[in-house]
């Protein structure tokens, strides 16, 4: 995908929950942008979790009956490698990640012709969403749920993400479905600031977006975020910030920062929120 332009990426919806429970209208929202009942052509994709065959199913009944036809589709890496497990989302408007190990879903995933497919969906105008696990495999650079030091230079086990400090927080390769931001969930409930805050301090794109459980960014065809659900999400914008990520301890001056609730918008490019009225 590298060669292909950015704005040739955009072409689907990206439906990005931040775990928790769904609320009834963001679900039927995610079937009315893959087509609408009697339209919508959805693949569950559930490997994140353990119990991912038991869940997947229990996903797709559910987008089953809001009048979609959904399929869960449990794969190894060596399943999503061949042309016949790609070629099942040929007709797909809809692509669903549950929740779980974000790890375990790119593990099968990341660099397989399925992937590939995911992609091609996508900017065919295919919805694309997912929660939590299925949030987190959304960017480039994806958050993995470890920490290489928890409380810094006092260790304390019981205490997550309590410190904004350089190469503490682990990401991966996610997806790249949202190339231009790091996604973050569960975010409010689990306080994951200083997480974020930590990653658009210290390193490319510097922008994260924080989605709180029950609440979903929704990334249009054009690239502008807009908040839906019962909850916040927070936007760090580090870009315009004057930052030093020279020492353990991060510092940065000028960080903006948006917390958006549902009707609110964001335009990434121009770094412009509009609050909900």
């Amino acid at each position: 995908l590298a060669d292909v332009p950015v704005a040739a990426q955009q072409r689907g919806t990206l439906y990005i929950v931040g775990g928790g429970p769904q609320p009834r209208a963001l679900v039927e929202e995610f079937v009315a942008l893959a087509g609408g009942p009697g339209k919508a052509r959805i693949i569950v994709f559930a490997m994140a979790s353990a119990e991912g065959l038991t869940g997947g199913e229990e996903k797709a009944e559910q987008l089953r009956g809001l009048g979609a036809q959904a399929r869960n589709v449990w794969v190894t890496r060596e399943q999503a490698m061949t042309d016949s497990v790609a070629r099942l989302l040929d007709d797909a408007t809809g692509i669903w990640f549950g929740g779980g190990d974000q790890s375990r879903l790119t593990a099968a995933l990341l660099g397989t012709p399925t992937e590939r497919a995911i992609h091609a969906r996508y900017r065919a105008g295919a919805v694309v969403g997912g929660t939590s696990a299925g949030a987190a495999v959304m960017s480039s650079v994806m958050i993995t749920g470890d920490e290489r030091r928890p409380g810094g230079a006092r260790p304390d086990s019981s205490l997550a993400w309590g410190t904004i400090e350089r190469d503490n927080v682990i990401t991966a390769q996610g997806f790249g479905l949202l190339p231009d931001v790091v996604v973050d969930q569960h975010f409010l409930r689990r306080k994951r600031y200083g997480r974020l805050l930590s990653l658009v301090i210290e390193r490319a794109p510097h922008l994260g977006a924080g989605i709180d459980e029950s609440t979903a960014l929704v990334v249009g065809p054009d690239g502008r975020w807009r908040v839906a659900g019962a909850s916040s999400v927070v936007v760090m914008d580090a870009r315009p910030a004057v930052r030093d990520a020279s020492g353990t301890l991060l510092q940065a001056s000028g960080v903006r920062v948006h917390v958006l609730r549902a009707g609110a918008t964001f335009d990434p490019a121009t770094g412009t929120a509009t609050p909900a009225p």
